[in-house]
């Protein structure tokens, strides 16, 4: 290896790094950053130094992140620019819509539609659209492509025009595997090289999951849509700058326990810590041992446990599997030598100075589940029986009469479907198809399973959907796939599938036995999600496990049962079968992966990973530097975002006059603000959709209908797990209309009275509002009803942005206060005072926030506004990020 050499020492200017006989520009941070720093910290600072070089950042907010770690560095804030932007198709879908939007209102006022182009590299990944419609039999995955074709057609067409007319946009189309883990294997540099210049490649994605990457040492986390489109055209993440909590792990994990329980661990740990708005990085001896794919497992679910992101530093674990994933070699060793010659190269004896630090010892983690809403809520597998019956009081409750195909079974006798039956149990999501071993792991117990003469149970649904055609290949080449289908796992798809609710019909039977029963049935899925109507509408329990575990479910059929000590079935000589009698060894794991996974399985996964197959080829795209809507689409319409926006902002006022449309409680999330499962008939969007000639088989997902605003507004806080304080006893998209005396109603028409009549509206919620995926439409569908601020005791960072982002006002109960605490039924008039004032303040040196008065009724008291950067203040006084860019492209300012 070549001598590195830098040709410049002076403080923010470019150096030079000569590797292998190629000279790179390069930033230098090592003599810059302390020795001490946090490693996610120093590719912040090396973000910041290098634009500064190119006059883009301040010399302020380089003082400002160098003083990290004083008790008033977290409360300033810095301007970070992405790498590369990265999509999904439901979230990519509304983003580009926005930007074609944008190129109609430019052209409209006289300027050039072409200059509306992303600046960075912008990476869509078709995934999210396939629906497990058809599951546990052979013909399922080309059955599922078939009809994701057929439903989705005119918006794949759409992504093509995307990617054909604006600059610098790749589209993964679909059928090639799960955005987090194509970025995995293939797409993730860790080391950039463009232009001349090699920098860290820092990764903002429209998914909350962007987070995975950060197992391959890659700094990267979710923004919303609408930070993502404003990040496309040149604009830079305002954020304030971060705590970082250091997750020192040492020892090893047990005999038993999968990577799987051990995110589990973690994110019960750190949300009980409390990591929003904070970095996470893992280090120590135990988290050099981890594979690369437990990494990426833990990385994955920082959503789940809060974190803006969790990060594993470049070590020879990174190096190993960006080599085995077919990396160039010359690539590698850029990644080593930068690594080593920056100071982020991982040095398990000599730790940063973290903010905060917590241990964990790997050997305490012990085989678990999730559940039965948050991911947070991690159960060992020793205690799930009793803490189902504690908090649902399952064996209180007698069995359901109506028969479903049973068959001979302890946990269904005379052939009734029961209270906690599990009706799903998917082997799905990057978070765990990502990783052999668990995905072996899973095999093998199948291959265990059936040899024995064990079957699954005839009314749960099972499903595999992959995130890679990797994971089919060495499942294939080990011998197992046959295993897993003869317990009808068959392959479903590759894409998200069971774990963003796309998880078709249950079990012929089932769900009519669960609706006129009132059964409190389970999904058992290793995904990385569980809240409450997000899975299947008729599954109000969801839990989190790993892919054995999903196995050993389906098996046993219900999850009032202790694993460990009931038997999962008779074998052939009618002797019972315990778990641990066909749970594969380590060792076993280690010897099949170690065999059936090789290099060049990667190589011919992404040989043509942009080329898709011949239904992709097949589909014309539109042609045109502006997209040509179409008035009658029912998936398309031009966004209404930039309607009626001026050339300057309206002046800032209070908020007087005020309604509740709802008042929610703790930890809402994005699904509750805006679905993504299916669409139901009688549902405002239903009918809306059926009005305009949808046949009600073809109402397809709210999450495939994100280009159509008219469907999307009705969708808006539409689950139908929702539960609105101003409705109590009643779950859905319902509320009070208090134009029409406090009559009960939808929330969409409850929305359109208040608008017709001119009045504003709020909702009020508690703590962790907007927790979950990193849904704009959680945003723009409340922006479209009208609504003005959100008054909620603490925001999850994402959708708190995103409120931001549509002109919406995130306001924070004071510490003490909440909507319980002041008594408030949300039957008030409400008005927030003092709002002008309040946006010329910044912050004090303790990250306290400006206040408003919020006055309801005779009540009154102060909340905090949660704009926590000037730019955030000043695209809410432009009324939202999308008004703010249009007005810079009408000026001329824009880059």
């Amino acid at each position: 290896m070549d001598k590195l050499r830098y040709g410049s020492d002076d403080f923010g200017t470019a150096g030079t790094l000569t590797l292998g006989g190629e000279r790179y520009s390069v930033q230098r941070i090592s003599g810059i950053a302390p020795a001490a720093w946090p490693y996610s910290i120093k590719v912040l600072l090396e973000n910041l130094l290098r634009h500064a070089h190119w006059g883009q950042v301040t010399s302020d907010q380089v003082e400002s992140l160098l003083g990290w770690g004083r008790a008033d560095s977290f409360a300033r804030a810095v301007d970070v620019h992405p790498a590369r932007a990265f999509l999904h198709d439901t979230n990519g879908v509304p983003a580009l819509a926005d930007l074609a939007a944008l190129r109609a209102a430019v052209a409209e006022r006289g300027g050039d539609p072409a200059r509306v182009n992303p600046v960075i590299p912008v990476e869509l990944t078709v995934d999210h659209s396939v629906v497990a419609d058809i599951a546990g039999r052979p013909d399922a995955v080309e059955r599922n492509v078939a009809l994701e074709y057929e439903r989705n057609a005119e918006r794949f067409r759409f992504l093509k025009w995307g990617r054909d007319v604006l600059r610098d946009v790749a589209v993964v189309p679909p059928g090639t595997g799960i955005m987090h883990q194509v970025n995995l294997e293939y797409l993730a540099r860790v080391v950039v090289t463009r232009h001349g210049w090699a920098f860290p490649d820092l990764c903002l994605g429209t998914d909350s999951h962007t987070t995975m990457i950060g197992g391959l040492s890659t700094l990267g986390w979710g923004i919303g849509g609408i930070e993502a489109e404003a990040a496309m055209l040149g604009q830079p993440l305002s954020m304030l700058i971060p705590p970082v909590v250091g997750v020192r792990l040492d020892g090893e994990l047990p005999e038993g326990a999968t990577a799987t329980d051990l995110v589990l661990t973690v994110t019960e740990l750190l949300r009980e810590h409390g990591v929003v708005g904070k970095f996470v990085e893992f280090h120590g001896h135990g988290a050099a041992r981890l594979s690369l794919a437990d990494r990426a497992t833990l990385a994955n679910m920082a959503p789940e446990y809060g974190a803006t992101c969790g990060y594993f530093p470049i070590d020879d674990e990174t190096l190993r599997y960006l080599r085995f994933t077919g990396r160039a070699p010359k690539h590698v060793a850029l990644v080593e030598a930068y690594a080593k010659e920056q100071g982020l190269w991982h040095r398990p004896d000599a730790p940063p100075r973290y903010t905060e630090a917590l241990r964990l010892d790997l050997s305490t983690v012990v085989p678990s589940l999730a559940g039965p809403s948050r991911p947070q809520d991690r159960v060992p597998l020793t205690r799930v029986r009793d803490t189902l019956r504690e908090r649902s009081g399952t064996a209180e409750r007698e069995s359901a009469t109506r028969p479903v195909p049973a068959g001979d079974d302890s946990h269904s006798p005379d052939g009734r479907l029961l209270d906690a039956a599990v009706v799903i149990a998917a082997i799905t999501s990057c978070t765990n198809t990502a990783n052999p071993s668990v995905m072996v792991g899973a095999g093998l117990l199948a291959r265990n399973a059936v040899e024995r003469g064990l079957r699954t149970k005839p009314w749960v649904k099972t499903s595999l959907s992959l995130g890679s055609r990797v994971v089919m290949d060495y499942l294939d080449a080990a011998g197992l796939t046959r295993y897993l289908e003869k317990l009808g796992f068959h392959l479903t798809g590759y894409g998200c599938m069971t774990c963003i609710g796309a998880s078709g019909p249950l079990a012929d039977g089932v769900s009519e036995a669960v609706r006129e029963q009132g059964l409190n049935v389970a999904a058992v899925l290793s995904g990385n999600r569980n809240f409450e109507g997000r899975i299947h509408p008729e599954a109000r329990m969801n839990f989190l496990a790993s892919p054995p575990l999903v196995v050993a479910y389906a098996l046993i059929g219900t999850v009032d049962t202790d694993l460990t000590a009931e038997a999962l079935g008779l074998d052939h000589n009618g002797h019972p079968v315990f778990l641990r009698d066909i749970w594969p060894t380590a060792n076993e794991i280690r010897e099949v992966v170690e065999t059936a996974l090789t290099p060049d399985m990667f190589v011919r996964a992404y040989a043509d990973v942009f080329t898709g197959d011949a239904r992709w080829a097949a589909l014309d795209a539109p042609a045109g530097e502006l997209f040509d809507w179409l008035d009658n689409s029912t998936y398309l319409l031009r966004p209404p975002f930039l309607d009626g926006v001026g050339d300057t902002p309206e002046p800032m006022g209070d908020i007087q006059g005020a309604r509740v449309l709802a008042s929610l409680g703790d930890s809402v999330t994005t699904d509750h603000l805006s679905p993504a499962g299916a669409i139901p008939v009688q549902s405002p969007a239903g009918r809306y959709l059926t009005a305009h000639g949808t046949p009600c088989a073809r109402l397809n997902t709210y999450a495939s209908r994100r280009g159509n605003h008219e469907v999307m507004m009705r969708g808006a806080l539409a689950n139908i797990r929702l539960r609105n304080r101003l409705v109590p006893g009643i779950e859905g998209g319902f509320t009070r209309d208090f134009t029409a005396n406090g009559a009960v109603t939808t929330i969409h028409e409850a929305a359109a009275a208040y608008l017709a009549a001119g009045i504003p509206h709020i909702l009020l919620a508690g703590k962790e509002y907007g927790t979950g995926s990193s849904r704009d439409w959680a945003a723009k569908g409340p922006a479209l009803l009208g609504v003005r601020a959100v008054l909620a005791e603490s925001f999850e960072r994402i959708h708190r942005s995103n409120l931001v982002g549509m002109g919406i006002l995130p306001l924070q109960f004071l510490p003490g206060d909440s909507v319980t605490a002041l008594g408030l039924t949300g039957e008030e008039v409400y008005d927030i005072l003092g709002l002008p004032d309040a946006l010329e303040d910044d912050c004090d040196d303790n990250g306290a926030a400006p206040t408003v008065l919020v006055r309801a009724d005779t009540r009154t008291f102060r909340a905090a506004v949660r704009l926590d950067t000037p730019r955030e203040r000043t695209h809410y006084r432009h009324g939202g990020i999308l008004p703010y860019v249009l007005r810079e492209f009408t000026r001329g300012t824009h880059p």
